[in-house]
């Protein structure tokens, strides 16, 4: 059984409902449909019925059976606003400014996720990150064990006999552009509970870089060293090692002649990027020439579930995110 076939399995167990805002789009649509059909979780379309079922039709999508909420003329619209405008007000919001931002189909199913009304959203397929997680900070606010929110994908390689049978986390690879050491940290600290949370699997942490065990010297290397100790600090049940090579970290054969002895090195699966740059490329590189499933980015450190999508999204890895948000608002793990 496929990693997202075993979310959809998990996600049937206890069928949430999730919200999404962008259903204007028809890889939206299309997801959908499906997961009503396959019936692993219940999806709120979020948006004006009218457009909503004027894209659906011409791309011939029955969605009859499905629910729609149209913001401004939902009776939770004033509710919403309301409660908005108190989250806000000392950052200088009013309450005309909450009814007008809560038009925006992502500000109210946010709301929809604050209130209860739903268990997750799912949002990114025409909206930036940063339009996606705006409102998720705004409304929703940071889980109260987490200093800082992350963004990692969920890889599965496929006849890879490396990290859980080819599942890793890649982590951060869409949020955070420099990560200092502390906030490294914090990203690595967030990955290991997201990969056993989802995986039910041990976590393995390799923080990488283009060194391994001193190798070479510079100021990212003096970072990725200095991160992996303070996780060591804060979280000593954590199994990582740092710094170490991508190859170190995932290859026993390397890792035995560059890092013997490490309980990490040749079994990573959970792969802590030095920065932005290296997560986002490597996540890519993956994708394209491995033919890697890559869902994400997801996002960690939320208070409840919200998970960001690819632009380039397919309608299938809209699908394999709202199961994986399903599962985490099973588990309650952002």
């Amino acid at each position: 059984m496929s990693f997202i076939e075993e979310m959809k399995k998990k996600a049937s167990r206890d069928k949430k409902t999730i919200a999404l805002p962008e259903a204007v789009d028809v890889r939206v649509i299309e997801a959908a449909v499906t997961i009503e059909k396959e019936g692993f979780a219940h999806v709120i379309l979020l948006g004006n019925e009218e457009e909503i079922i004027k894209v659906a039709s011409k791309n011939g999508f029955d969605i009859s059976f499905m629910e729609i909420v149209n913001p401004l003329t939902s009776p939770k619209y004033e509710e919403y606003a309301t409660t908005f405008y108190e989250l806000r007000k000392l950052k200088g919001m009013d309450i005309h400014k909450a009814r007008e931002t809560l038009k925006d189909p992502v500000y109210f199913g946010m709301m929809m996720v604050k209130q209860g009304d739903c268990d997750g959203l799912v949002s990114g397929a025409i909206h930036s990150t940063a339009d996606t997680l705006r409102p998720a900070l705004q409304i929703l606010k940071t889980a109260p064990d987490t200093k800082l929110v992350s963004a990692f994908f969920l890889m599965v390689v496929p006849d890879c006999n490396y990290g859980e049978n080819g599942t890793f986390v890649f982590s951060d690879c869409g949020l955070n552009p420099n990560p200092n050491a502390e906030e490294l940290s914090e990203i690595a600290i967030s990955s290991a509970k997201s990969f056993e949370q989802l995986t039910e699997k041990k976590a393995n942490v390799a923080m990488l870089s283009f060194s391994t065990y001193g190798s070479a010297k510079s100021e990212s290397t003096e970072k990725v060293i200095e991160a992996t100790n303070l996780v060591r600090e804060k979280m000593p049940n954590i199994v990582i090692d740092g710094e170490l090579q991508l190859d170190a970290a995932i290859i026993p054969e390397v890792a035995k002649s560059k890092a013997p002895g490490s309980l990490v090195a040749g079994n990573a699966n959970t792969l802590i990027f030095p920065n932005l740059d290296a997560g986002n490329i490597g996540y890519k590189l993956t994708q394209r020439l491995a033919k890697a499933e890559a869902y994400g980015p997801l996002c960690q450190g939320i208070a409840k579930p919200v998970n960001d999508l690819s632009r380039g999204c397919s309608s299938s890895d809209i699908v394999g995110v709202v199961a994986i948000t399903a599962v985490q608002a099973q588990m309650n793990i952002t």
